[in-house]
């Protein structure tokens, strides 16, 4: 039997890890509205009877606590399988780090269709956590996804490569995130709010599960990748090579400095913006929680399209820069929102936000042999899982205490710790560009001691 060849390049496109990508995402941002919805509705009728506070901000400190919870156990849980599932990936099992993340996603998503379906407790959803964290969770999950991405592309390619991939990210998150508010209020005398939405994405995760299990398609290296490495300059072409013998440790501990610091702002800020936008004066419904999603996944085309026109005239090391930057500026803004278009104007500003992760993972990628990258890159999202458990609770704390004087106040400190961020960075800029100096003076050195041995 002969298959057509636009048949065949369908289902090769199919196999590619684009597709896990898509069918996850999609399901996880309905998931994402389902669960702020749910937490929202059960935690109306908060109180804490130790405290003179208003309804509104029980219900803001009750869902801040379970969120806070909730988190730590998504961040604390999957440090071990993580590792031991990266090492698998390391090894040639590839497909690992993602499927069985995946099956922790199923699980958890189940988890909230029982809850919603059932009128569970919605402690409930911490065992799900710790399912979730148990599988690996998302640590594992990305760097196995980023990793089966980018091999078969070259050093030069290859921010490029993990730009295209959170692009697509965000576009299935886009329009998962515009679609989930109207589906939460679909409902049927049998089936209350929020319940098909969950059934739906249910099912994508259960198709993710099954694609990266059975179809996925595993790319090999180049074989010369796995000895050399290369730094990225301003312009591609006269970007000097650089055959990487072992780890450059310092540009490594500074790089994860450098994420930690900003994923410490972005990850504090959003931690509090869920719930943010559900009190006074903006008190957001599902549709308006679905476009507040929308508005961040947009963020990934922007971010791409800035990093593919400035990456032709600028390096790496300055697109980081430029990405802090924006972020610190949008969610200092993000201050003083009191009206929903000003909390668009804030998003505004963060139109490049999404530049500095991918980019420090290449750079990352560039400082260590390839045969380590997959576990580099493992490493990174463990340190972050790790500021995590110390940044989720801080910010979550400092929110309550805020909440009567600047419950903006922690979105001024997430453009603080952003800013600091700025230093480690700029740092290895200087040591990148010091070394290719280098490099360059001992290239014109030997040309000279050749051409005087021809003399």
């Amino acid at each position: 039997m002969v298959i057509p060849g636009c048949d065949l390049g369908a289902f090769a496109v199919l196999r590619q890890v684009e597709t896990v990508i898509v069918l996850e995402q999609l399901g996880s941002t309905l998931f994402d509205t389902a669960l702020q919805m749910v937490i929202r509705d059960r935690c109306a009728n908060a109180s804490y009877p130790d405290s003179d506070i208003s309804r509104e901000d029980s219900q803001q400190r009750a869902m801040s606590d379970f969120y806070m919870t909730y988190n730590l156990i998504l961040k604390l849980t999957p440090i071990v399988p993580a590792l031991l599932l990266s090492k698998a990936g390391d090894r040639g099992w590839r497909r690992v780090p993602i499927a069985v993340p995946l099956c922790g996603y199923l699980l958890s998503r189940l988890a909230l269709l029982l809850v919603v379906c059932f009128s569970l407790p919605v402690k409930v959803m911490f065992g799900a956590a710790v399912v979730f964290g148990l599988s690996g969770g998302f640590c594992t999950y990305w760097p196995g996804v980023m990793t089966l991405a980018s091999l078969g592309s070259s050093a030069e390619d290859r921010s490029k490569v993990m730009m295209r991939v959170e692009l697509l990210y965000g576009a299935a998150g886009l329009v998962g995130s515009l679609l989930s508010g109207h589906l939460f209020q679909l409902y049927t005398p049998n089936l209350g709010h929020g319940t098909i939405l969950l059934i739906i994405s249910t099912v994508l995760h259960l198709l993710s599960l099954v694609h990266a299990t059975v179809l996925l398609q595993v790319r090999q290296a180049p074989r010369e990748s796995e000895d050399n490495s290369h730094l990225i300059s301003p312009i591609p072409d006269d970007a000097a090579v650089e055959t990487c013998v072992g780890i450059n440790r310092i540009n490594v501990f500074l790089l994860f400095s450098a994420a930690t610091l900003y994923v410490s702002s972005v990850g504090g800020a959003m931690e509090i913006l869920g719930f943010f936008v559900m009190r006074e004066p903006l008190n957001w419904n599902a549709v308006q929680v679905g476009y507040q999603n929308a508005a961040g996944c947009i963020i990934f085309f922007t971010s791409y399209l800035g990093f593919i026109a400035l990456r032709r005239c600028l390096s790496d090391v300055t697109l980081v820069l430029i990405g802090m930057l924006s972020f610190a500026s949008g969610i200092y803004f993000m201050s003083f929102v009191t009206a929903t278009y000003m909390f668009y104007l804030a998003r505004l500003l963060t139109l490049f936000s999404l530049i500095p992760m991918p980019t420090i993972r290449s750079l990352l990628s560039q400082q260590v042999p390839a045969s380590s990258c997959g576990i580099t890159l493992t490493l990174l999202q463990l340190v972050l899982k790790f500021a995590g458990l110390a940044y989720i609770p801080a910010f979550t704390k400092i929110y309550q205490r805020s909440l009567n004087w600047f419950p903006g106040f922690v979105f001024t400190l997430a453009s603080v710790f952003s800013v600091l961020a700025l230093i480690p960075v700029s740092i290895v800029g200087c040591r990148l560009s010091q070394k290719q100096l280098h490099e360059k003076f001992k290239e014109t050195e030997g040309m000279m001691e050749e051409e005087e041995r021809c003399i």
